[in-house]
Order: structure tokens, then C-alpha cells, then sequence
């Protein structure tokens, strides 16, 4: 006969505080082994490492820990053949999945990253060269107060890329400028100084996007990257010959970008591809760039809705 053991996750807490809104209960680096099928094209492998939240009334002691990675499992296994779902979609029913499972929770929360491959050309010998990414998604869901769930999904990515500093790289321009004024008349020194790529000294910068999906509305990862790296100096590549990496300085030397510069880049170009989205869809923005004649990193975020920043950007 089988032992019926206890559920002390139903019991009353000896401290009455709710975990609830800003708080959350739940396990972190849930490992998996996904495998996505394409349409005509060969599947894609992941190995994403999920968070999985939900918030606890004051009236229960924890939550039932076991069916959050549970409802991951059990969503991932019904979705593998599925060749039409998107990373912010199985989050979405992982969300749904934990509803039910945790009846007791008016919030819900899981995200998920991971490593995700994609294929780039170095800047001038145009060879091949696979690229890694932090492919991100996450999804949100909650009750209303008619106790229907209601769930918001997110997709993003997290990209390094090249920044080089604007303000030193003034510095070292009129530091040249006094030195060639004196051997060279104003206009021959102007001329040099409109020709010449100045050095500045450089970050290695890491990029973070995140934008909520719509039901009706799809976004590729590959263009959420492709703004992250547009908005710094340059993007960076594993493989790059000489007249690559001559390309690279170059180039990134000739757009200088501040931290703040590269967060604003990412929400305009963002507004500007997505401005048919609803105004209350939720955007992420961050930089952090890893100094390389400081010990500290330069960082820089915002947080607005779709409405907020087409109506900054005067976008109609």
C-alpha cells in the first residue's frame, strides 16, 4: 500500500507576507535539449536553460517546486515536432501550463536563453564564419479579475559587437590638429583632418534587445540581431583575415557611439521596423560596454512602450 505523504506546501505560513507582484518563487537554470523542426530546412538544435516563476498568497507556506520544471518538460515534448513554434510561443505555453498547474498563482513568469548560431561574411574576403548569439524569449501571464489568464510574450537577443569611444577620439583630432597646423597652412591641415581615421580607444560591447509579440505579429530573431550589431561602431566576427580586421577598425573608427548612443540607435531602428505594433507593446533596451582603459563598464538602459517612443521619435 502506498505511503500518502504530506503537501507542507499547503500549510499556513508562520509569517503572513504574500510573495506576490514584484516578488516571485520558482527555480532557476533548468537545462533542456530542444530541437526545433523547420519548414525545408534542416532543424535547429538548442540547449536553453529556463527560469520558472509564480507568486505565492500569504495563506501558503511555498509553492509546489516540482511542476515548474514539470510543465517545461511536458510543453517541450509536445512542441518538438511542431514546425511552425516560435522560442516566445513555447514560453507562452510553458506560462499556460504553470497556470494550471499552480491554480493558486495570479502571476507566472519564464524565460528562457540560449547559445544560438547564426551566419555572417568578414567584411572584405567575404568568408563564412558562424557567429553566436544569446537568444532570449519570456512570457508573462496572469489572472484578471474575472480569473482568465491573460499572457504577454517576449523575444530578444543579446549580441557582442565593437564600440569605439567618441569623446577621446575628439581628443586625439585636436591634438593632431595642433601638431599638423604646425608645418601645414589651415585649409591643407582641414583637408587632412577630413581624411584621416583618428584612433579612440575601443569596448567590446554587449548589446541586449527585448520586445513583446503580439498575438498576430511575428519577429525573427535574426533581425533583432541584426539591429543590436547595426547600433554599435561595428560588429565583430570569429574569422577575419587581415584586410578583415583592417575593414573592422576602420569602419568602427568612422561611427563612433557613447553607450547612451548605441541603447537610443536600438529603440529607433526598432520603432521604426515594428511601428505597426500596439502602443502598449513593451521594449528593452541595454548596453554595457567593457571598457578598455577603465576597470569599470559603461551602461546604459531604457525600459518604454511602443507608444512612448514612437511619440519621442515623432513616428506616426
Amino acid at each position: 500500500m502506498a505511503v500518502c505523504l504530506p503537501d507542507t506546501q499547503d500549510d499556513t505560513p508562520s509569517i503572513p507576507i504574500k510573495l506576490t507582484k514584484l516578488t516571485r518563487v520558482g527555480v532557476t537554470g533548468v537545462k533542456k535539449l530542444l530541437q526545433l523542426e523547420r519548414v525545408n530546412k534542416r532543424p535547429i538544435i538548442l540547449l536553453p536553460t529556463f527560469d520558472a516563476f509564480v507568486d505565492l498568497p500569504n495563506d501558503q507556506k511555498g509553492v509546489h517546486m516540482s511542476r515548474n520544471p514539470e510543465a517545461i518538460s511536458e510543453v517541450l515534448e509536445t512542441v518538438a515536432n511542431d514546425k511552425g513554434v516560435a522560442v516566445e510561443d513555447l514560453c507562452a505555453k510553458i506560462v499556460d501550463k504553470m497556470m494550471t498547474k499552480h491554480e493558486y498563482a495570479k502571476r507566472v513568469e519564464i524565460s528562457m536563453t540560449t547559445d544560438f548560431m547564426f551566419m555572417r561574411e568578414s567584411p572584405v574576403t567575404k568568408n563564412k564564419t558562424q557567429e553566436m548569439a544569446k537568444l532570449k524569449a519570456k512570457a508573462i501571464g496572469f489572472r484578471d479579475e474575472n480569473n482568465q489568464i491573460k499572457i504577454k510574450k517576449s523575444i530578444g537577443a543579446e549580441v557582442i559587437g565593437m564600440t569605439v569611444c567618441p569623446c577621446a577620439q575628439e581628443s586625439v583630432r585636436e591634438s593632431d590638429k595642433t601638431k599638423l597646423l604646425e608645418f601645414l597652412d589651415e585649409e591643407t591641415t582641414q583637408k587632412v583632418l577630413d581624411t584621416v581615421t583618428f584612433a579612440s580607444h575601443n569596448q567590446r560591447g554587449v548589446g541586449t534587445l527585448l520586445i513583446e509579440v503580439p498575438e498576430d505579429k511575428i519577429v525573427k530573431a535574426e533581425d533583432i540581431i541584426d539591429i543590436i550589431e547595426k547600433s554599435m561602431s561595428s560588429p565583430v566576427c570569429e574569422l577575419l583575415k587581415r584586410p578583415d580586421e583592417n575593414a573592422t577598425v576602420m569602419n568602427a573608427h568612422q561611427k563612433p557611439v557613447f553607450v547612451e548612443d548605441c541603447v537610443r540607435n536600438m529603440m529607433e531602428k526598432i520603432a521604426t521596423m515594428y511601428s505597426d505594433f500596439p502602443d502598449d507593446v513593451l521594449i528593452t533596451s541595454r548596453q554595457e560596454n567593457h571598457e578598455s582603459i577603465h576597470r569599470h563598464n559603461a551602461f546604459a538602459e531604457k525600459v518604454t512602450t511602443m507608444g512612448e517612443l514612437k511619440e519621442e521619435l515623432n513616428i506616426q
